[in-house]
């Protein structure tokens, strides 16, 4: 038990501020659409999801903005009633329903862009984004371990929040108490994360699950050709009634089809794993993916980045992952602080 609480004690040393940034801004993140409705006078317009409109709305977007590189259009939703354009180059737009700019920028150009690039990868692409997913599987095994130390000593837990007093004795039980009450949420959100970026892995670890269950898709051959939104989103309706259009792309290089992402009442992931594929020159659905009857394993990976991001369960968990942000900077501070403080007292006894 000894070694255990050494090594958690170093490891949470070294990793303590790569754990705030991240914790930090994950925290802000989650009032990114609020940041939004508030700054941002368009995105707090009933949103309108007619397909005809919609469609004219997106065939306006690419009218104005296609020479300069789209990669795809984020569709407004309930949260913010502002369509997002997502520039090849990093940078992005926001559009107004009535198909209005409302503003544009370079890459991180916006506050909540740099915060998503920052928690993402960590302002240095695929590489921080390796060190990112290395972070978090760290944190899993640092709450783990720290239940497992706390176990002997639960008798002495509170339901505390605040510490007692700055005291070094006060601080490590007010570490202990805030780990053992936000245990589990921390643990789904630093699983979640850690499985995002090392995805491949966390399938394989759930190879026990079924995986014979789900829908192949095929995409039909399409040819070149200027795509007719408004009979796009028109057909999606058609196919899936209940799913509401998330994301808009147009053909690329290794694909001539058109692609709408659509989320069905019963997805969780807040863009949905639903995929339509349309030839630009008929306007003819050339293949479907129903997220609904995908394989098993890939339903609950899709689970993972809701659950991470608060794209699920309303404002109580939109709270939640609030507040366990903070605890996880928070519980990275305390115990950086004492056991500096404790090394410090050694130095001075010697």
């Amino acid at each position: 038990m000894r070694l255990l609480r050494t090594a958690h004690a170093w490891a949470g040393a070294v990793l303590c501020a790569l754990l705030a940034v991240l914790a930090i801004s994950g925290t802000l993140l989650v009032l990114k659409a609020d940041y939004l409705r508030l700054t941002i006078p368009e995105a707090r317009q009933p949103l309108d999801l007619d397909p005809r409109r919609l469609g004219q709305t997106i065939s306006l977007i690419e009218t104005q903005l296609a020479g300069d590189g789209i990669s795809y259009v984020s569709v407004a939703d309930q949260h913010a009633s502002l369509h997002k354009v997502v520039f090849k180059d990093g940078g992005g737009a926001y559009v107004s329903q009535d198909g209005i700019i409302v503003d544009r920028w370079a890459k991180n150009g916006r506050i909540e862009e740099w915060l998503f690039d920052l928690h993402h990868y960590l302002l240095a692409g695929n590489t921080g984004k390796l060190i990112a997913g290395v972070a978090a599987v760290a944190a899993v095994l640092l709450i783990v371990s720290g239940l497992v130390i706390v176990w002997p000593a639960l008798r002495v837990f509170a339901w505390r929040v605040w510490p007692q007093s700055g005291k070094r004795q006060h601080l490590l039980a007010n570490h202990r108490d805030l780990g053992v009450i936000f245990a589990a949420p921390l643990l789904v959100l630093t699983v979640t994360g850690a499985s995002l970026v090392f995805s491949e892995q966390a399938k394989a670890l759930m190879a026990f699950l079924p995986t014979d269950n789900g829908q192949s898709v095929a995409v039909g051959d399409a040819q070149d050709g200027e795509v007719n939104w408004p009979r796009v989103f028109e057909v999606a309706k058609t196919q899936f009634p209940d799913a509401v259009p998330r994301i808009v792309s147009w053909p690329r290089a290794d694909r001539k089809s058109a692609s709408l992402r659509v989320r069905r009442e019963a997805e969780w992931h807040q863009n949905g794993r639903t995929y339509l594929y349309f030839n630009p020159a008929t306007d003819a659905l050339v293949g479907a993916q129903d997220a609904l009857k995908l394989d098993t394993r890939e339903r609950v990976f899709n689970t993972f980045y809701p659950l991470h991001s608060a794209g699920v369960g309303g404002r109580l968990y939109d709270l939640v992952s609030f507040a366990s942000g903070l605890v996880l900077a928070a519980l990275g501070c305390i115990g950086c602080w004492t056991f500096l403080t404790k090394r410090r007292r050694r130095r001075s006894a010697k």
